[in-house]
């Protein structure tokens, strides 16, 4: 038996495909198989019904995206990834955030588009794409013109991928890892290097290289990759799978500002920051490789 919202009818095929994946969860690649719909929660430790911590332009994203108004953010509590380092764990872990509905969701996004941000940005979707698809959809009905930007930590199933095809202007995964055991120990998802792959191959094949108009960023893919110390991310390997395997013209932000916290300070591994030399040579590989290097 399937939970769908009570005005479920009013929703595309897609959008209805994407609750039914909800109830029992096969929205994310661990398949918890909960059905949130009676209140049964699963890895990511959200409901059916998404958490928002915050909504607001934000100008610390990156430059094609924040434009004179700034990125129109959203950021979702709870996260289908066990990261020991994250940067935002009272978000991720600790589900920091107030219930929203599908109509108070769409409502934010119309402000943001309102207060003059560039795009919505949707903070860590993974676990919520079916209330999140509805309440675009909803919005669009209502004039939301501005590009979607799904920011999203690279855990995420291709069959859901393709449920958000329409729905998605710009897709924004981190590629964290390239070995399996480094994403156990850090991320708690042994699988997520040939998940992750995976996941950004389909969102390429839908949107493309980044496409930027007058410094905006419209349509396409932009891949973040965090450095971390000791080479422990693998970060050469991605470069070489993003040049090789989707496209020598792939824009990616190689990030320097991993710091140890959460629980990374007593790890021995990532009790530190990365080096200027270790966080240049990857960036230099990667111009190398021929990709676009955002500074």
């Amino acid at each position: 038996m399937t939970f769908l919202p009570k005005n479920a009818g009013f929703f595309s095929e897609p959008v209805r495909r994407l609750w039914e994946n909800t109830n029992p969860c096969v929205l994310c690649p661990r398949r918890c198989e909960v059905y949130r719909g009676r209140g049964q929660i699963g890895f990511c430790g959200i409901g059916d019904m998404p958490l928002v911590s915050s909504a607001g332009p934000h100008f610390g994203e990156e430059k094609p995206l924040v434009g004179s108004g700034g990125s129109g953010t959203i950021f979702f509590a709870g996260c289908n990834l066990g990261c020991i380092f994250c940067q935002n764990f009272d978000i991720s872990h600790l589900r920091h955030g107030r219930q929203q509905t599908i109509e108070q969701l769409a409502r934010n996004m119309l402000e943001l588009q309102q207060s003059g941000c560039s795009n919505i940005n949707l903070v860590t979707p993974t676990h919520l794409a079916a209330p999140i698809a509805s309440a675009l959809e909803l919005a669009k009905k209502q004039g939301l013109a501005l590009p979607i930007v799904y920011n999203t930590g690279g855990y995420d199933s291709v069959e859901t991928l393709k449920l958000l095809a329409g729905f998605v202007d710009i897709y924004m995964p981190d590629m964290k890892y390239s070995e399996s055991e480094v994403a156990e120990e850090l991320s708690n998802a042994p699988d997520y290097p040939q998940i992750n792959r995976a996941a950004v191959k389909e969102m390429h094949r839908q949107v493309g290289d980044l496409q930027v108009t007058n410094g905006l960023a419209e349509r396409g893919l932009l891949v973040r990759h965090l450095v971390l110390p000791a080479g422990l991310a693998g970060s050469f390997e991605i470069i070489d799978f993003l040049a090789e395997e989707i496209s020598p013209k792939t824009t990616i932000n190689v990030m320097g500002q991993y710091r140890p916290c959460y629980k990374a300070s007593s790890h021995p591994k990532i009790n530190r920051r990365p080096t200027i030399e270790e966080i240049e040579s990857t960036r230099k590989y990667a111009i190398k490789k021929g990709l676009n290097v955002l500074l």
